[in-house]
Order: structure tokens, then C-alpha cells, then sequence
């Protein structure tokens, strides 16, 4: 398959640098994101049928997406920014998005030759879009010199696909997908935004701002060279709604209740699966991660909230255990977690954070 050329770099600035300046503190969820990898999400779509020839069909859209990419930054502006950290004279240092207009990164690219069948239908996801990202191996902290925004449009044969790279330290998923429906709809001419957004970040009563972090703590790039990745494949598996059903069905009726969801159901089944196909000792502990968010869990949260508000919390059974007693119980199990995760446990996690950075 053919290497992805890179046709243009540049950077985009917000289109009225007066929503520029200022800084954005940094909360207890944005700091567990430094030493974490950019978040990606990528669409591919079908080439326009328009009647023009190519190279103006391709011109026409470079354009519109640099232009209209640069009105969401202006109500977007962090994005537009870098990271900046403060040292303090007690050998600790606090991290700040500077809204600088530092400009987010965009890429014009094109895989000659690769066509959208060439990516959706082999078993396993082609190496090669993996090269539809920009900013690619980027951790949180590397956003002090780098964009904490990545665009990339890739020319295929018969399609395009836009790759959105973003630091995690500004935006979960959740942020993620709010900055690309605002563009959306900006790119489709909306002048009143559906949901525009707030940055200021909350802090729990009584908490020191700007968290302070040990100088110790932030070698970030000495502990991640320690780790190598595996050679791993992709591979994207699909449930139909059917089969979804019939989990979540299964799954309730071994507990003889109704209230585990078909998200929980699924992710049961997938837990089983890995640790059968493993063939992990049946007494060893197995642990399952599940990310709660809190938009919908602290009141002082708008719901156009953009940056992190999630926390994880870990179900632990043993191997034996996921074996013998069907997808129900660790469904249950991850059910009555997420219950648990009330306002004031929220809260309680936050200052325990802050408290121990």
C-alpha cells in the first residue's frame, strides 16, 4: 500500500486574535493527562460528487476547512494555545493552558492510490492510517512546544479523511467530539453555535490553585522511554443491535434485575473473552478499567463544560470468578461501581489528587 505524501503544513490562528490571551488553570483531571498519549478520532467520507474538476474540488475544500477551522478556534482558544508551566521556589512546579494563539497544527496530505475499500475492509486496520494523524506519539506534557490540536486531511482515491489529534490534558472525549460538531456546524455556515462552550475549570472549596506538583514527579520522559509498545494489530469488532440486545437480556437475567445497561453487558462479555482467550490462571486477580464521567454527577458543571471531567474506577475479579458465573455478575459488579460514583465521591477524588499530585 502506498506511503502517505504530505502535500502542505501550516498553522491556523484564531480568525479574530482577540479571542486570544488569558490562561486557563489546570484541575486535578486535566494533570492526570500529562503523561498521556494525544487523543484521535478520525471520519472518512466519500469524495463530493461535484461537478468540478479535481484539483478544484480539492483546492476549494483545503480552503474552506483551514478558513472555517480558524472561526471554531475563536470559540475555541485554548486549543489554539500551549501548555506553560510556572516553577515555584519550593522546587514544585504548576502547569496552565496559555492562550496564546500559538495556532493548531494543519495538515494537507494524500495516500495515492489507497481507496476507502482498502481501509474498511481488510480484518485488520491498514497500518497506514495511522499516518492520517498528525502530532503522532505525543504525550500531555510535550504540549508546552507542541499543538495541542492536529488536523490532517487525507486526499484518497475516491475519499477523504479527516484526522483530529488533541491533547488529552485540554480535552476528554467528550470535548473532543463538542470542539468537532461546533466546526461542523460553522463549516455548514451556523453564525448561533447549539452549545457554545465554557473552559473555566471548577475547583473543590478550600483547594490551592494552582496545584503544585514535586519537580520529582514531572520527569515525564525519562519513565515513558522505559516503555516499549507491543507489536500489535487493530482490529475493529462490530455487535449488531440484535446481539447487544441479547447480552444485555442475558446479562439481567442472571442478576434477576433491570438495570444493567447494554454498555455494561458488552463490556462483561468482552472482559470474559480476553482473559479465557488468555488462558489466565483461574486464581489470579483480573482487573477491568471503566471511565465514569462527571457532567452529568456535579451540579456546578454546565453541560457544554469543554475540558476533562472523568475519573476511572477498577472492578476486580478473579479469573475463576468471570468464568463460573456468566456476563451478569460482572456487569452487576460494574454497575453498582458506577452507581457509587456519586457528587461528593467526586469531589472526595479531587481533593485526594490534589493532595498527593
Amino acid at each position: 500500500m502506498a506511503d502517505v505524501r504530505v502535500i502542505s503544513n501550516s498553522t491556523v490562528k484564531t480568525a479574530n486574535h482577540r479571542a486570544s490571551g488569558g490562561r486557563i488553570e489546570l484541575n486535578p483531571w486535566d494533570l492526570r493527562a500529562l503523561p498521556l498519549g494525544y487523543t484521535q478520532m478520525g471520519l472518512l467520507f466519500s469524495k463530493p460528487k461535484e461537478p468540478m474538476r479535481e484539483k478544484e474540488t480539492g483546492n476549494t475544500l483545503i480552503h474552506h476547512f483551514k478558513t472555517s477551522l480558524s472561526h471554531t478556534l475563536d470559540h475555541f482558544p485554548l486549543l489554539a494555545g500551549r501548555l506553560a508551566t510556572t516553577q515555584h521556589e519550593d522546587d514544585t512546579v504548576s502547569f496552565f493552558v496559555d492562550c496564546n494563539n500559538g495556532g493548531a497544527l494543519f495538515r494537507h496530505a494524500a495516500a495515492d492510490g489507497v481507496t476507502i475499500s482498502d481501509i474498511i475492509k481488510p480484518v485488520y486496520v491498514p497500518p497506514i492510517v495511522h499516518s492520517f494523524f498528525s502530532l503522532n506519539g505525543l504525550r500531555g506534557y510535550e504540549g508546552i512546544t507542541n499543538p495541542l490540536l492536529g488536523i490532517q486531511i487525507t486526499d484518497l482515491a475516491d475519499g477523504i479523511f479527516i484526522g483530529c489529534t488533541i491533547n488529552h490534558v485540554v480535552a476528554d472525549g467528550t470535548s473532543l467530539w463538542h470542539f468537532f460538531n461546533t466546526w461542523s456546524e460553522i463549516s455548514k455556515g451556523s453564525i448561533q453555535l447549539s452549545k457554545p462552550p465554557v473552559f473555566q475549570r471548577w475547583f473543590p472549596d478550600g483547594m490551592d490553585i494552582p496545584i503544585r506538583i514535586p519537580q520529582s514527579c514531572v520527569n515525564f520522559k525519562q519513565s515513558n522511554e522505559d516503555f516499549i509498545p507491543p507489536p500489535v494489530q487493530d482490529r475493529v469488532f462490530h455487535f449488531s443491535k440484535e446481539t447487544v440486545a441479547k447480552l444485555k437480556a442475558k446479562a439481567n437475567a442472571e442478576i434477576g434485575t433491570d438495570k444493567i445497561s447494554s454498555l455494561q453487558a458488552l463490556l462483561s462479555h468482552i472482559w470474559r473473552c480476553v482473559i479465557r482467550n488468555r488462558r489466565v490462571d483461574p486464581n489470579q486477580q483480573t482487573s477491568y478499567r471503566l471511565v465514569v464521567g462527571a457532567r452529568q454527577r456535579l451540579q456546578e458543571l454546565p453541560d457544554n463544560f469543554f475540558g476533562n471531567a472523568l475519573m476511572p474506577v477498577i472492578v476486580t475479579m478473579k479469573a475463576k470468578e468471570l468464568m463460573e458465573q456468566g456476563i451478569g455478575n460482572p456487569a452487576w459488579q460494574m454497575n453498582r461501581k458506577i452507581a457509587a460514583m456519586t457528587e461528593e465521591s467526586f469531589k472526595n477524588m479531587l481533593r485526594v489528587l490534589a493532595s498527593k499530585p
